[in-house]
């Protein structure tokens, strides 16, 4: 009963097609797929697909994308590619197990955690040449740039934050992944203006290199064109050494405010080079935002914290016949949630109309479930939680 097999048999009947030969299992089991991927969570929350989300930060790492589930294939059916692991987070939020505030509107989170934009005119003074250009930062350690979960998936990363491969041990030039420009957020950036008087920008990708950095973070730079595009560069210069191999890298090091910088053109002798950062003293998070399908925290964290927060999932596909539905009360509702999305592209109304009332009684029977635990929740209030238990005033007080 609760197999794919089964869901897909009783499809089969709701659209009378019992026949491999008009309709394959391969492609009911992708009406199926859509249906629960896509569907259900938009139609209904259900207090079974609610859970925790738990991850680690890394020092020095602020912003961080919600997790992909990792290309799912069969021999059934064709690759289903990265897609969230969660429909979205809410509160409670906590850190190493203290309560934080969450936040979904970005104007209070930003009015309570604005970010500290720290400008330096003249950092450094052109020489008639592209560079490379070693600059200091107003202020470090810095906040890095991101890139967001349509970036990370446009890469082919399934993970984030991204890590680039190191120099290759043949010593040729290193190479960030390709990423769109609207899905970079950049924390840092370069200014200049060349011999015709045209603004040059180089600034960070959120992309982080990979190697054997110590307690170092060092993010890797792109240029900025006129017509609004980028390009990542290569790494053609003389600065860290990577598996015995020394080679210059357009970098900024996150930790020590230190940059090093190659423009697109020459920069005139004695033209000031301006340089901007993201600035906040790091310590123990003390508060989280989820906005653009990202967990952004402020202070950056100093060293490695737990972050736990209330999630809803999003029930993996369905790749194999002899899968089990992981809830079992669920298999008529997702066979008619399928068998009615087959009617409707095949055009056949009459059936569609028919059946219409016994998926709606199908997807109330499956949300009684879940209304019954909601409904024996309180309403919270001012009064209704122990006073006291809130942390918000006294996080890291002891330390």
């Amino acid at each position: 009963m609760n197999l794919l097999q089964d869901i897909v048999t009783y499809a089969r009947r709701i659209i009378k097609s019992p026949s491999a030969s008009t309709i394959t299992d391969n492609l009911i089991i992708d009406y199926i797929n859509r249906f629960i991927l896509n569907d259900v969570d938009a139609r209904i929350q259900l207090f079974d697909l609610k859970t925790n989300y738990t991850f680690n930060t890394i020092p020095g790492i602020c912003d961080y994308n919600m997790p992909l589930y990792t290309i799912q294939s069969s021999n059934l059916q064709d690759p289903i590619s990265y897609y969230p692991v969660y429909q979205g987070f809410m509160m409670p939020a906590y850190v190493n197990g203290i309560q934080i505030p969450f936040y979904t509107e970005r104007n209070a989170f930003w009015n309570l955690w604005p970010n500290y934009t720290q400008y330096l005119n003249t950092a450094a003074i052109g020489n008639g040449t592209r560079g490379p250009y070693f600059i200091n930062l107003a202020e470090f350690p810095a906040i890095p740039g991101h890139v967001d979960m349509t970036g990370v998936i446009s890469a082919g990363y399934p993970s984030d934050p991204i890590f680039s491969n190191t120099v290759p041990n043949d010593g040729t030039a290193l190479r960030t992944p390709l990423i769109p420009y609207t899905s970079i957020y950049s924390g840092t950036r370069f200014t200049v203006s060349d011999g015709s008087g045209n603004n040059m920008m180089v600034q960070d990708t959120g992309v982080f290199l990979n190697g054997d950095t110590g307690s170092d973070l060092y993010g890797l730079l792109i240029t900025q064109t006129p017509s609004g595009s980028s390009y990542l560069p290569y790494a053609p210069f003389n600065y860290q050494i990577y598996d015995s191999y020394t080679t210059t890298l357009n970098t900024v090091n996150y930790s020590k405010g230190t940059a090093v910088v190659t423009f697109p053109s020459p920069v005139p002798a004695g033209m000031p080079i301006n340089a901007e950062s993201l600035f906040y003293q790091p310590g123990l998070p003390r508060a989280v935002l989820f906005y653009n399908n990202t967990l952004t925290i402020r202070p950056s964290p100093n060293i490695s914290y737990t972050v736990d927060l209330t999630a809803y999932l999003t029930p993996a596909a369905f790749l194999s016949l002899g899968q089990s539905v992981q809830f079992a009360y669920m298999s008529e509702y997702i066979a008619r949630g399928a068998a009615r999305k087959i009617l409707s592209d095949t055009g056949d109304w009459e059936q569609f109309m028919a059946y219409e009332p016994l998926f709606k009684e199908q997807e109330t029977l499956v949300h009684i479930r879940s209304q019954r635990q909601f409904t024996a929740s309180r309403t919270g209030t001012i009064f209704s939680d122990l006073q006291g238990q809130s942390n918000y005033g006294q996080i890291g007080a002891s330390i």
